[in-house]
């Protein structure tokens, strides 16, 4: 049968949105890929077309962000019979999961969009790093979707080693669901497939080489990414995947999968960092002084219970350097909305300087035409 717009993750929300804006001949879509020229859009009945995107929607996307991403809902106008297929609006996004883009860039990169789970993929032992999945999580929490977690490859580690990555993973994020699985042997592979439902989309991140793509190859049920060699003295594979993709599951889910990624750095606001840190959160309401840093200040509760053994050094300092990063990517956005808004200005008195120009250059050709007529 051919698929459906729900069978894609169409919903009430979207034919709402859709309705509210769409002109006549118009069509909704899901994008699936982006190209260095266009989007890959997918339509009712599994049609797939390829699209450019208008230009008042170009000019109308303050950042990157705000220009269609893989996942995005569209309206599309197929023009005339030979015209190239424009995508006119986006449909408002259900959930966002973005992370600031590498490197010192201030900028938002999207991820996916209407993602409804968000899996990442790491193992019990060298990969396994807290501090890397916390990050993770504030991020999942912050995007709207739902985490799980899949520790994969645990036919190589001991049972401790799995035993103390769940229970730290436990303790980060009590409402995420933590899957042993062994891509190699199958085990957990069930577990993993019972999230594959028709209309959800899910997203697989993670490290490169920590067996992602082979992951993903269970969830397609065919070899469908190159799964590379694996280099014997660090057990790490290739890069797999190379570029972000919207894929249709056998099992009537949706995929978006990913590169790994290298940096994850924080997308995030204080709002959610303090709910992926509830217990440092619970711990300042005790400070002495209500704007308390949790340095240097005299009554910090949190650097006291780190002192008694309550808390440990290392989810501290991780706090303390999150908050500093958000800090600073704050403080690079409003310098960037800033040097906007002064190019803003040039452009439009630059305008108003041309307009005036041009009607003094009228004046002066037909001086015998009154002003407005």
């Amino acid at each position: 049968m051919p698929l459906t717009l729900s069978d894609i993750g169409w919903n009430d929300h979207f034919e709402q949105a859709f309705r509210a804006i769409a002109k006549e001949g118009w069509l909704p879509g899901r994008l699936i890929r982006e190209t260095k020229i266009n989007f890959s859009v997918l339509l009712d009945g599994g049609e797939e077309l390829d699209a450019v995107v208008s230009g008042k929607l170009w000019h109308d996307a303050a950042t990157d962000a705000e220009l269609p991403a893989v996942g995005d809902w569209v309206a599309i106008d197929p023009g005339k019979p030979g015209d190239e297929p424009v995508i006119r609006a986006i449909l408002p996004r259900l959930t966002q999961f973005s992370r600031k883009e590498p490197g010192k860039s201030s900028a938002e990169q999207v991820i996916g969009t209407n993602v409804d789970i968000v899996i990442v993929v790491t193992d019990p032992g060298p990969d396994f790093n807290p501090r890397r999945m916390e990050r993770y999580l504030t991020l999942i929490r912050k995007s709207g979707a739902s985490p799980v977690i899949l520790l994969n490859k645990i036919d190589c580690y001991d049972k401790s080693d799995l035993d103390n990555a769940i229970s730290c993973l436990r303790e980060l994020s009590p409402e995420a669901t933590v899957i042993p699985v062994s891509a190699l042997t199958g085990k957990g592979i069930k577990e993993l497939l019972k999230l594959v439902k028709p209309g959800v989309t899910l997203t697989v991140v993670g490290s490169s080489g920590v067996g992602k793509s082979t992951l993903v190859n269970s969830l397609l049920g065919e070899e469908w990414l190159w799964t590379g060699d694996v280099n014997k003295t660090t057990g790490k594979g290739r890069h797999t995947t190379v570029a972000r993709e919207l894929v249709i599951l056998p099992k009537g889910g949706i995929l978006i999968d990913n590169p790994g990624m290298r940096e994850i750095q924080m997308w995030t606001d204080e709002h959610t960092l303090r709910e992926s840190f509830a217990d440092l959160t619970e711990l300042a309401g005790l400070c002495k002084f209500a704007d308390c840093s949790h340095g240097n200040d005299a009554g910090c509760a949190i650097r006291d219970a780190v002192h008694r053994g309550e808390l440990s050094e290392e989810r501290y300092l991780h706090f303390l350097n999150l908050e500093e990063e958000i800090r600073k990517l704050i403080q690079r956005q409003k310098k960037r909305q800033m040097n906007i808004e002064r190019a803003q200005k040039r452009e439009k008195k630059v305008q108003a300087r041309n307009y005036e120009d041009r009607l003094d250059l009228e004046r002066r050709q037909n001086p015998n035409r009154r002003s407005g007529h």
